[in-house]
Parts: structure tokens; C-alpha cells; sequence
């Protein structure tokens, strides 16, 4: 099993897709730090979303 990382920074076309994406996470257990951040590249609103590993016992 790969070694989750304690910081990771989740970037992506906001829709459906990053949503299940951070939900999965959540789901891993890692929590929300911060607010996300939005942006517009002329096409899509492209969303970042910051997330932490609080209580893996492998660090």
C-alpha cells in the first residue's frame, strides 16, 4: 500500500467529478484545511481545495 501524504492539494475543473474526488478523500480520512480557492480559465471555473491527514498512525 502506497503511503498517503499528510498534505495534498486537489486542483480540477469544478464539477461532479472534483467533488467525488475531495469526497473520497474525506472518506480516507483526511479533513478540509482552508477555504477553496476558484478561478475562471475562460472555459470552466477551476476549483483547489487543500486537504490534511490529521491521525495516520504511519507518521
Amino acid at each position: 500500500m502506497e503511503k498517503k501524504l499528510r498534505y495534498r492539494l486537489i486542483t480540477g475543473k469544478d464539477d461532479a467529478s472534483f467533488c467525488e474526488r475531495i469526497s473520497a478523500l474525506l472518506e480516507d480520512g483526511y479533513e478540509i484545511c482552508g477555504s477553496p480557492a476558484l478561478t475562471f480559465n475562460g472555459n470552466d471555473v477551476i476549483a483547489a481545495q487543500a486537504v490534511i491527514l490529521k491521525n495516520d498512525l504511519d507518521f
